[in-house]
């Protein structure tokens, strides 16, 4: 059976399943990156602008752009308050709609595994960047686990479904993103894993949330009853409640970061 595409179309159904996600690993990544302020910034794979909004509210850039490939995710990126000074464009990051030397930073933010071809993705992140630009990412560890949905994903494999996969999951190795940035001409190129958390009102509220993922929201709803009740059962075994019945995620994602030579 071919796997399920994931695409992310949906903006405020994405925000709901991860836009804390997003910011939660997007404040350690601008810790740990510690970027200048007034650079100018690309932010490539920006989806719905939860990662382009928190740019803008804590480095003050002089400049500030984002590009996706879905207008659904776009249209709800336009509309984030607090990325009314990003200028949003459709495009592919293999083939980024901006000339050579024109940013300081290029970011991607939870997106080199949708990237058909990293190397290539990369290559154009070095094109864009000026003499001694800075190029940066973070990836959620999909061949060690380290998906906020990886629970409801597992609890679906458990119960036979072939939930979805990312074209290049093996991108977000540690060792594949030193590789890659090594590769792309980057110097002095480092990388650490990030962990964060989430905690939800109670289980329900986690499946919930956590099966608005593109892997697997068609199947979830195509489910019988009875099968959801078995994959909330597969769950709940292995993400016990606390006294208050809530349920906290744990998730890590792995960072990168090069500097082209001047």
């Amino acid at each position: 059976m071919d796997q399920p595409k994931i695409k992310f179309e949906d903006g405020a159904a994405y925000e709901r399943m991860m836009g804390t996600w997003s910011r939660t690993v997007g404040e350690a990544f601008l810790d740990w990156l510690a970027p200048p302020q007034g650079a100018a910034w690309v932010d490539i794979g920006a989806g719905n602008g939860a990662f382009t909004e928190l740019i803008a509210a804590r480095c003050k850039p002089c400049s500030l752009d984002g590009v996706d490939p879905s207008e659904g995710q776009l249209t709800f990126a336009r509309s984030r308050p607090g990325a009314r000074v990003a200028k949003f464009t459709q495009g592919d990051a293999m083939a980024l709609p901006y000339p050579d030397k024109s940013f300081d930073i290029a970011v991607m933010a939870l997106v080199i595994f949708f990237v058909p071809q990293p190397p290539k993705g990369v290559a154009e992140m070095a094109r864009v960047l000026k003499p001694g630009g800075v190029a940066a990412a973070y990836a959620w560890d999909i061949p060690g686990g380290g998906l906020p949905t990886e629970a409801v994903l597992d609890g679906l494999r458990a119960l036979g479904h072939t939930p979805g996969k990312t074209p290049s999951p093996d991108a977000s190795r540690i060792e594949s993103l030193h590789r890659l940035w090594t590769d792309a001409g980057f110097e002095r190129v480092e990388t650490r894993k990030i962990t964060v958390q989430r905690t939800f009102a109670d289980l329900d509220e986690f499946i919930a949330i956590t099966s608005l993922s593109p892997s697997a929201f068609a199947i979830v709803k195509a489910m019988s009853p009875a099968d959801r009740e078995r994959l909330k059962a597969h769950i709940g075994a292995k993400f016990p409640a606390d006294d208050k019945g809530r349920i906290t995620q744990t998730a890590f994602a792995n960072a990168v970061k090069g500097r082209l030579p001047k």
